[in-house]
């Protein structure tokens, strides 16, 4: 497996419906919240049947906030696992006071994951829905996908490489640039 491209997907509005107040996205708050993106899961498969491996990469800074159980979002982890060819989920429980090296915008976890699964990060993937994912990822060297789910808030990171709206189009864009 060593040197395999990869796909990193930022969770809560990529894999599946963040729940939008305000105009701001927000984790679901229980498991029978989680809906999943209607056409992730075809692109996901022709990705893995490309041989990309397919990791998910998460800010959870609800944990260490206190308004969320860490049992829960592990919960929400195995429902998609689950459901999705995912191999596996990387989370960041921290808040952005507490300056970990996993939280996005910085990229621990993509190195944590390319560490243990021995990816070839130039030849990789980040997929996300906020500003910090895209930036995680032109921090680990990726080339980036942003999914504009149109919140409330200002994009203030890198440009992303490429910009969607259809999360099911991620495929499409990876494998015609891949060759």
């Amino acid at each position: 497996m060593a040197g395999a491209a990869a796909v990193f997907l930022d969770r809560d509005g990529v894999l599946n419906r963040a729940i939008v107040k305000g105009g701001q996205p927000y984790p679901p708050g229980r498991v029978e919240e989680v809906m999943i993106f209607p056409g992730i899961l075809s692109a996901l498969k022709r990705l893995d049947e490309a041989g990309y491996v397919l990791v998910g990469v998460t800010n959870q800074p609800d944990v260490a906030r206190g308004t969320q159980s860490r049992q829960t979002v592990e919960a929400i982890n195995a429902v998609l696992i689950s459901q999705l060819p995912l191999r596996e989920i990387f989370v960041c429980y921290h808040d952005d006071l507490d300056g970990c090296k996993c939280r996005k915008p910085k990229p621990g976890l993509i190195f944590q994951a390319a560490e243990k699964y021995g990816l070839d990060l130039a030849r990789s993937w980040m997929v996300g829905d906020r500003w910090k994912d895209i930036a995680a990822g032109h921090a680990a060297g990726l080339k980036t996908i942003f999914v504009d789910d149109h919140y409330a808030e200002a994009y203030c990171g890198p440009r992303p490489d490429f910009s969607v709206q259809d999360i099911g189009s991620i495929a499409d864009i990876i494998l015609v640039v891949a060759g």
